[in-house]
């Protein structure tokens, strides 16, 4: 299993019991990832069709807003990711055709 993170090299940030960039963003990308939950939700459940495109485009800028908080964070080495290897990607990738050859 590939242990690596790739992480750009960590922003200083103030380490006191008030709140810093770090965890503004952080926090910030939080909210912004239960926003597109729920948004996902409620366009799912859309009684009518304008209802549908106000709330999906609603979805769209808070995904997008989302996306820029994540960027942000990664940017300035807050947010590390770990690189899966090709069995890693190889097994999940089986594991999902599993579940649609289920569902048909």
């Amino acid at each position: 299993m590939n242990k690596s993170t790739v992480q750009n090299t960590e922003t200083p940030f103030a380490e006191t019991p008030e709140l810093n960039d770090r965890d503004l963003i952080s926090d910030a990308l939080s909210m912004e990832k239960h926003l597109c939950s729920a948004y996902e939700t409620a366009t799912q459940e859309a009684s009518h069709d304008a209802l549908y495109q106000m709330i999906f485009s609603q979805l769209r800028d808070i995904s997008k807003q989302q996306r820029n908080f994540y960027e942000l964070q990664f940017k300035h080495g807050w947010y590390a990711l770990t690189p899966a290897n090709s069995k890693e990607i190889q097994q999940t990738v089986q594991q999902y055709q599993g579940y649609k050859q289920q569902l048909q």
